[in-house]
Protein backbone atom coordinates (compact mmCIF):
# COMPACT_ATOMS: atom_id res chain seq x y z
CA UNK A 1 0.00 0.00 0.00
CA UNK A 2 0.93 3.51 -0.50
CA UNK A 3 1.20 6.24 2.44
CA UNK A 4 1.74 9.82 1.44
CA UNK A 5 4.80 11.45 2.69
CA UNK A 6 4.96 14.08 5.32
CA UNK A 7 4.77 17.42 3.62
CA UNK A 8 7.83 18.91 2.17
CA UNK A 9 6.64 22.73 3.44
CA UNK A 10 9.98 24.52 1.78
CA UNK A 11 11.57 24.30 -1.86
CA UNK A 12 14.96 22.69 -2.66
CA UNK A 13 15.92 26.38 -2.58
CA UNK A 14 14.83 26.72 1.08
CA UNK A 15 11.38 29.24 -0.38
CA UNK A 16 8.37 28.02 1.99
CA UNK A 17 5.39 27.68 0.00
CA UNK A 18 2.34 29.75 -0.76
CA UNK A 19 0.06 28.56 -3.35
CA UNK A 20 -1.82 25.55 -2.82
CA UNK A 21 -3.55 23.82 -5.62
CA UNK A 22 -5.70 20.44 -5.43
CA UNK A 23 -7.16 18.90 -8.08
CA UNK A 24 -9.76 15.92 -8.42
CA UNK A 25 -11.42 13.57 -11.07
CA UNK A 26 -14.80 13.56 -8.80
CA UNK A 27 -16.55 11.60 -11.23
CA UNK A 28 -20.32 13.34 -10.90
CA UNK A 29 -20.07 16.64 -8.98
CA UNK A 30 -23.63 15.72 -7.76
CA UNK A 31 -22.65 12.17 -6.16
CA UNK A 32 -19.26 13.69 -5.12
CA UNK A 33 -21.26 16.34 -3.13
CA UNK A 34 -23.15 13.81 -1.34
CA UNK A 35 -20.27 11.57 -0.47
CA UNK A 36 -18.94 14.42 1.50
CA UNK A 37 -16.17 15.78 -0.79
CA UNK A 38 -16.89 19.42 -0.17
CA UNK A 39 -16.14 18.12 3.83
CA UNK A 40 -12.55 17.47 2.56
CA UNK A 41 -12.05 20.33 0.56
CA UNK A 42 -12.66 22.49 3.28
CA UNK A 43 -9.88 20.74 5.27
CA UNK A 44 -7.46 20.77 2.73
CA UNK A 45 -8.06 24.50 1.61
CA UNK A 46 -6.37 25.03 -1.56
CA UNK A 47 -6.16 28.55 -2.91
CA UNK A 48 -7.39 26.96 -6.20
CA UNK A 49 -9.49 23.62 -6.57
CA UNK A 50 -9.58 22.03 -10.49
CA UNK A 51 -12.15 19.31 -10.57
CA UNK A 52 -12.82 17.06 -13.62
CA UNK A 53 -15.68 14.81 -14.90
CA UNK A 54 -18.05 17.42 -13.67
CA UNK A 55 -20.82 15.38 -15.75
CA UNK A 56 -22.73 18.76 -14.78
CA UNK A 57 -24.09 22.00 -16.79
CA UNK A 58 -23.76 24.96 -14.86
CA UNK A 59 -27.66 25.38 -14.69
CA UNK A 60 -27.78 21.45 -13.19
CA UNK A 61 -24.72 22.42 -10.38
CA UNK A 62 -25.77 21.65 -6.98
CA UNK A 63 -26.21 24.85 -4.85
CA UNK A 64 -23.53 23.60 -2.24
CA UNK A 65 -20.91 24.12 -4.93
CA UNK A 66 -21.53 27.25 -6.16
CA UNK A 67 -22.52 29.27 -3.40
CA UNK A 68 -19.00 28.20 -1.76
CA UNK A 69 -18.37 31.42 0.00
CA UNK A 70 -14.10 30.59 0.48
CA UNK A 71 -13.86 30.38 -3.75
CA UNK A 72 -15.72 33.44 -4.55
CA UNK A 73 -14.13 33.16 -8.34
CA UNK A 74 -15.96 29.71 -10.07
CA UNK A 75 -15.79 28.76 -13.84
CA UNK A 76 -17.34 26.04 -15.46
CA UNK A 77 -17.14 24.43 -18.64
CA UNK A 78 -19.09 21.34 -19.71
CA UNK A 79 -19.87 19.54 -23.03
CA UNK A 80 -21.91 21.45 -25.48
CA UNK A 81 -23.53 18.35 -26.82
CA UNK A 82 -23.46 15.20 -24.43
CA UNK A 83 -25.64 16.18 -21.41
CA UNK A 84 -23.77 14.54 -18.06
CA UNK A 85 -20.19 14.04 -19.91
CA UNK A 86 -16.92 15.72 -19.42
CA UNK A 87 -16.58 18.51 -17.94
CA UNK A 88 -14.15 20.59 -15.47
CA UNK A 89 -14.10 23.51 -13.23
CA UNK A 90 -12.35 26.03 -11.36
CA UNK A 91 -12.85 27.17 -7.75
CA UNK A 92 -10.29 30.20 -6.43
CA UNK A 93 -10.06 32.20 -3.47
CA UNK A 94 -8.06 35.15 -5.98
CA UNK A 95 -9.17 36.55 -9.04
CA UNK A 96 -6.97 35.39 -11.81
CA UNK A 97 -6.08 38.52 -14.56
CA UNK A 98 -8.41 36.17 -17.54
CA UNK A 99 -9.69 32.88 -17.75
CA UNK A 100 -10.41 31.23 -20.84
CA UNK A 101 -11.70 27.93 -22.17
CA UNK A 102 -10.64 25.15 -24.35
CA UNK A 103 -7.44 25.63 -26.50
CA UNK A 104 -8.88 26.50 -29.52
CA UNK A 105 -9.31 23.82 -31.61
CA UNK A 106 -13.45 23.44 -32.10
CA UNK A 107 -12.73 19.56 -32.59
CA UNK A 108 -11.85 19.60 -29.00
CA UNK A 109 -13.44 22.62 -27.18
CA UNK A 110 -17.14 21.52 -28.20
CA UNK A 111 -16.52 18.64 -25.14
CA UNK A 112 -15.57 21.20 -22.13
CA UNK A 113 -12.05 20.02 -21.16
CA UNK A 114 -9.89 22.00 -20.35
CA UNK A 115 -10.10 25.94 -18.88
CA UNK A 116 -7.08 28.57 -18.31
CA UNK A 117 -6.70 30.92 -15.97
CA UNK A 118 -3.84 33.58 -15.91
CA UNK A 119 -2.37 34.46 -13.02
CA UNK A 120 0.54 36.99 -12.35
CA UNK A 121 3.20 34.55 -12.19
CA UNK A 122 2.17 31.59 -14.15
CA UNK A 123 -0.84 29.88 -16.07
CA UNK A 124 -3.08 27.13 -15.02
CA UNK A 125 -4.21 24.71 -16.72
CA UNK A 126 -6.90 22.41 -15.97
CA UNK A 127 -7.90 19.52 -17.85
CA UNK A 128 -9.24 16.14 -18.75
CA UNK A 129 -7.71 14.23 -21.30
CA UNK A 130 -9.98 12.06 -23.27
CA UNK A 131 -9.75 8.40 -22.91
CA UNK A 132 -9.01 6.28 -25.54
CA UNK A 133 -12.08 4.23 -25.20
CA UNK A 134 -12.94 0.43 -24.33
CA UNK A 135 -11.33 -1.26 -27.03
CA UNK A 136 -9.24 1.45 -27.79
CA UNK A 137 -11.67 3.13 -30.17
CA UNK A 138 -11.10 6.67 -29.66
CA UNK A 139 -7.01 6.22 -29.72
CA UNK A 140 -6.75 7.50 -33.22
CA UNK A 141 -8.33 10.47 -31.84
CA UNK A 142 -6.51 10.98 -28.79
CA UNK A 143 -3.43 10.90 -30.34
CA UNK A 144 -4.79 14.17 -32.28
CA UNK A 145 -5.32 15.85 -28.72
CA UNK A 146 -2.39 15.04 -27.35
CA UNK A 147 -0.73 16.96 -30.17
CA UNK A 148 -3.27 19.90 -30.75
CA UNK A 149 -3.02 19.54 -26.46
CA UNK A 150 0.92 19.88 -26.66
CA UNK A 151 1.00 22.83 -29.20
CA UNK A 152 -1.18 24.94 -26.71
CA UNK A 153 0.90 24.21 -23.99
CA UNK A 154 3.72 25.40 -25.81
CA UNK A 155 2.30 28.59 -26.68
CA UNK A 156 1.37 29.36 -22.98
CA UNK A 157 4.92 28.59 -21.92
CA UNK A 158 6.47 30.88 -24.26
CA UNK A 159 4.59 33.84 -22.18
CA UNK A 160 4.96 32.68 -18.81
CA UNK A 161 5.33 29.23 -16.98
CA UNK A 162 2.63 26.91 -16.37
CA UNK A 163 1.00 24.73 -14.21
CA UNK A 164 -0.93 21.65 -15.60
CA UNK A 165 -3.59 19.50 -13.55
CA UNK A 166 -5.97 17.03 -13.50
CA UNK A 167 -6.71 13.43 -15.03
CA UNK A 168 -4.58 13.00 -17.72
CA UNK A 169 -5.63 9.29 -18.52
CA UNK A 170 -2.08 7.76 -18.91
CA UNK A 171 0.17 6.09 -16.76
CA UNK A 172 3.48 7.23 -17.94
CA UNK A 173 5.77 4.32 -16.70
CA UNK A 174 4.87 0.59 -15.68
CA UNK A 175 5.51 2.35 -12.13
CA UNK A 176 2.29 3.89 -12.37
CA UNK A 177 0.08 1.38 -12.16
CA UNK A 178 0.01 -2.40 -10.29
CA UNK A 179 -0.30 -4.65 -13.77
CA UNK A 180 1.52 -3.15 -16.80
CA UNK A 181 2.38 -6.48 -18.30
CA UNK A 182 -1.76 -7.19 -19.23
CA UNK A 183 -2.64 -3.69 -19.33
CA UNK A 184 -0.60 -3.01 -22.74
CA UNK A 185 -3.34 -2.97 -24.97
CA UNK A 186 -5.85 -0.65 -22.58
CA UNK A 187 -6.30 2.80 -22.56
CA UNK A 188 -4.12 4.45 -20.91
CA UNK A 189 -1.44 2.78 -21.31
CA UNK A 190 -0.77 2.22 -24.97
CA UNK A 191 2.60 2.74 -26.18
CA UNK A 192 1.55 5.77 -28.31
CA UNK A 193 -0.28 7.64 -25.09
CA UNK A 194 2.45 6.77 -23.05
CA UNK A 195 4.82 8.59 -25.66
CA UNK A 196 2.26 11.51 -26.18
CA UNK A 197 2.96 12.18 -22.34
CA UNK A 198 6.94 11.74 -23.18
CA UNK A 199 7.33 14.10 -25.89
CA UNK A 200 4.91 16.39 -23.72
CA UNK A 201 7.79 16.26 -20.56
CA UNK A 202 10.15 16.55 -23.54
CA UNK A 203 9.21 19.97 -24.69
CA UNK A 204 10.43 21.46 -20.95
CA UNK A 205 7.95 20.26 -18.50
CA UNK A 206 7.90 18.16 -15.71
CA UNK A 207 5.61 15.42 -14.04
CA UNK A 208 5.67 17.03 -10.48
CA UNK A 209 5.25 13.65 -8.62
CA UNK A 210 8.04 12.02 -10.43
CA UNK A 211 10.63 14.84 -10.09
CA UNK A 212 10.37 14.62 -6.15
CA UNK A 213 9.87 10.80 -6.08
CA UNK A 214 11.07 8.70 -8.67
CA UNK A 215 11.16 5.57 -7.55
CA UNK A 216 8.02 5.07 -5.50
CA UNK A 217 5.92 2.17 -5.87
CA UNK A 218 2.26 1.84 -5.27
CA UNK A 219 1.15 5.26 -5.43
CA UNK A 220 -1.70 5.67 -7.68
CA UNK A 221 -4.52 8.00 -8.17
CA UNK A 222 -7.03 5.77 -9.78
CA UNK A 223 -9.32 2.39 -9.16
CA UNK A 224 -12.17 0.90 -10.83
CA UNK A 225 -15.04 -0.14 -8.42
CA UNK A 226 -14.57 -3.40 -9.40
CA UNK A 227 -13.00 -6.44 -7.28
CA UNK A 228 -12.22 -4.16 -4.24
CA UNK A 229 -9.43 -2.85 -6.65
CA UNK A 230 -8.96 0.21 -4.11
CA UNK A 231 -9.22 -2.11 -0.92
CA UNK A 232 -6.13 -4.31 -2.76
CA UNK A 233 -4.52 -0.97 -4.15
CA UNK A 234 -4.87 -2.52 -7.82
CA UNK A 235 -4.59 1.53 -9.54
CA UNK A 236 -3.15 4.15 -11.82
CA UNK A 237 -1.49 7.07 -11.50
CA UNK A 238 -3.20 8.68 -13.73
CA UNK A 239 -3.79 12.29 -12.48
CA UNK A 240 -1.20 15.05 -12.32
CA UNK A 241 0.78 18.49 -12.07
CA UNK A 242 3.21 18.73 -14.57
CA UNK A 243 5.47 21.94 -14.45
CA UNK A 244 7.04 24.15 -16.89
CA UNK A 245 10.55 23.59 -16.14
CA UNK A 246 11.00 26.80 -15.11
CA UNK A 247 8.72 26.13 -11.84
CA UNK A 248 11.08 23.32 -10.88
CA UNK A 249 13.13 25.64 -8.37
CA UNK A 250 9.59 26.58 -6.89
CA UNK A 251 8.48 23.35 -6.27
CA UNK A 252 7.92 22.21 -2.51
CA UNK A 253 5.80 18.85 -2.89
CA UNK A 254 2.92 17.28 -4.81
CA UNK A 255 1.03 14.99 -2.91
CA UNK A 256 -1.34 12.28 -3.63
CA UNK A 257 -4.12 11.93 -1.13
CA UNK A 258 -4.60 8.31 -2.04
CA UNK A 259 -7.10 7.66 1.72
CA UNK A 260 -9.68 10.34 0.37
CA UNK A 261 -12.89 8.64 -0.37
CA UNK A 262 -15.59 10.32 -2.43
CA UNK A 263 -14.77 9.13 -6.13
CA UNK A 264 -13.17 6.60 -8.19
CA UNK A 265 -10.27 8.74 -8.37
CA UNK A 266 -8.11 10.19 -5.20
CA UNK A 267 -7.37 14.00 -5.04
CA UNK A 268 -4.12 15.22 -5.80
CA UNK A 269 -2.19 18.80 -4.06
CA UNK A 270 0.45 20.57 -5.57
CA UNK A 271 2.45 22.98 -3.03
CA UNK A 272 4.25 25.67 -4.81
CA UNK A 273 6.38 28.65 -3.28
CA UNK A 274 5.67 31.33 -6.16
Amino acid sequence: MYSDHPEKQTSAKGKKWNLKVTSWNVDGIRAWVKKNGLEWVREESPDILCLQETKCGESALPAEVKDMPEYPNKYWACSDEKEGYSGVAMLSKKKPIKVTYGIGVEEHDKEGRVITAEFDKFFLVAAYVPNSGRGLVRLEYRQKWDVDFRAYLKSLDKKKPLILCGDLNVAHKEIDLKNPKTNKKTAGFTVEEREGFTSLLEEGFADSFRHLYPDTQYAYTFWTYMMNARGKNVGWRLDYFVLSDALLDNLCDSKIRSKVMGSDHCPITLLLAV
